[in-house]
């Protein structure tokens, strides 16, 4: 696809900095480059160049890299000014580069979008990128590279090659029985090929709780009784003040949630409000939504006041549970005791266990995440068509009384659903959403 114009954008982080990136791709590219640099600049080399406005007045000074196309990301001329970082450089540069007949400004995700529709990425690829660009954690860093590699991508493909090559071992047989190049009963082998890929694919959407929590977090909540220990816990979690924490019973009615990085995993914490059984109006609703909270979580910090212990009801069961003693600081001596009764005890006064807590959440957070190199469904839009692609293979496969022709066109259904994952058909409707995500100079 060839452009009719061209697209500018600060393609940096936020200003001011040291060196801001204006990134400008289109057909008018080298001719802007040329005019603002003064002369021709080579391709794939940086060259220092001090930049002018149409009429002579200077910008800045700084490198400037021509990429010509379609050897580009975007698949188009691209160039970059690298320049001073300062917020009025920036904005003139691009004022005077807007300014050209034309060229643009960008609009979100919108250098991505080029790069898509020229085939320099598919679409999983794309949603990689923008992965890559959002990661906090080394754990969201290692999955986005993953996948902007193409990993994830080469499975749907490959699948989808099976299936055409199924369907065209199916239609071989039903349209030249009779030669003697086609070899008899070839469905067969065609079939117990897709069983096998129906399980394949089963397995792999199993594995997007675990993609989910490497993008969104592994989910951690506090419950406990008022006065137990929670908000001073979620604090020293924080390493800030960020609950208040007073005497008073029911000072925390709402959820106050605080995210960590353990050993490169994103984790997420949420403090509760104490639970009990005769709250005011206004903590029964904060009980409420803890109790909502707990059963969507991935572990529960469940914590007693060692000196008063006071057990809470209604814990889900099917949610992991870590059985926390806390302020052990005021009851040394019987401490050794009392931690056979729980699988931690801390003291948030003294730091006493807060170390091995960590550990544990961190531990079982990555026992949720698995292997790294597992390749994972990244999307909930991957999951559905993944599920359409087997209820599609699952009829084929179970319709032995019917006719090939019939259960080809199940093949056919679900090779496209495979093809929609990755962009290669039927994708317009879905491109303004995935592209939304992008920032303006990606």
């Amino acid at each position: 696809m060839i452009s009719g114009n061209s697209i500018v954008a600060l393609s940096s982080g936020r200003l001011p900095a040291g060196v801001a990136v204006i990134r400008i791709s289109g057909p008018q590219s080298r001719f802007v480059v040329e005019t603002i640099a003064g002369s021709k600049v080579k391709d794939r080399i940086a060259a220092y160049r001090q930049f002018r406005a149409p009429d002579g007045s200077v910008l800045d000074s700084g490198l400037i890299v021509f990429f010509a196309g379609p050897n580009s990301f975007t698949g188009e001329d691209i160039a970059e000014f690298h320049v001073h970082g300062g917020r009025a450089v920036v904005a003139k540069m691009l004022e005077e580069i807007a300014g050209f007949d034309g060229v643009r400004h960008a609009e979100p995700g919108e250098f991505t979008r080029r790069a898509f529709l020229n085939g320099k990425v598919d679409l999983v690829e794309t949603e990689a990128l923008a992965d890559l660009v959002n990661a906090e954690t080394e754990a969201q860093r290692r999955f986005a590279v993953q996948n902007a590699e193409g990993v994830q991508s080469e499975l749907y493909l490959a699948w989808r090659r099976r299936l055409i090559h199924a369907r065209a071992m199916i239609e071989a047989e039903i349209d030249f029985a009779d030669e003697d190049d086609v070899p008899g009963s070839v469905s067969e082998t065609v079939w117990l090929d897709v069983r096998a890929m129906i399980g394949e694919i089963e397995r792999h959407v199993q594995g997007f709780r675990a993609a989910e929590i490497i993008r969104d977090g592994f989910e951690v909540v506090i419950l406990g009784a008022p006065n137990a220990g929670k908000s001073s816990l979620f604090n020293a979690l924080a390493r800030r003040e960020a609950a208040i924490v007073t005497e008073e019973p029911g000072t925390t009615r709402d959820l106050l949630e605080v995210v960590l990085d353990l050993e490169g995993m994103r984790v997420r914490v949420t403090d509760t409000a104490g639970m009990r059984e005769t709250p005011g109006r206004i903590e029964a609703i904060g009980i409420e939504k803890a109790r909502s909270k707990a059963g969507t979580a991935d572990l529960l910090l469940v914590l007693e006041d060692l000196a008063e212990p006071v057990p809470i009801c209604a814990i889900p069961g099917d949610v992991p549970m870590l059985r926390v003693g806390t302020k052990v600081d005021l009851l040394k001596d019987e401490s050794a005791t009392l931690a056979r009764r729980y699988d931690a005890v801390i003291s948030t006064r003294d730091g006493t266990g807060l170390a091995e807590l960590l550990a544990e959440i961190g531990r079982r957070a990555a026992a949720q995440i698995g292997q790294a190199g597992d390749i994972l469904p990244s999307r909930l839009r991957h999951v559905e068509l993944l599920n359409e692609t087997n209820r599609f293979l699952v009829a084929a496969v179970a319709g032995d009384e019917r006719a090939q022709e019939l259960r080809s066109e199940e093949l056919r259904l679900a090779a496209d659903r495979l093809g929609r994952i990755v962009g290669a058909i039927d994708v317009e409707d879905m491109l303004d959403v995935i592209f939304a995500q992008f920032c303006i100079g990606k």
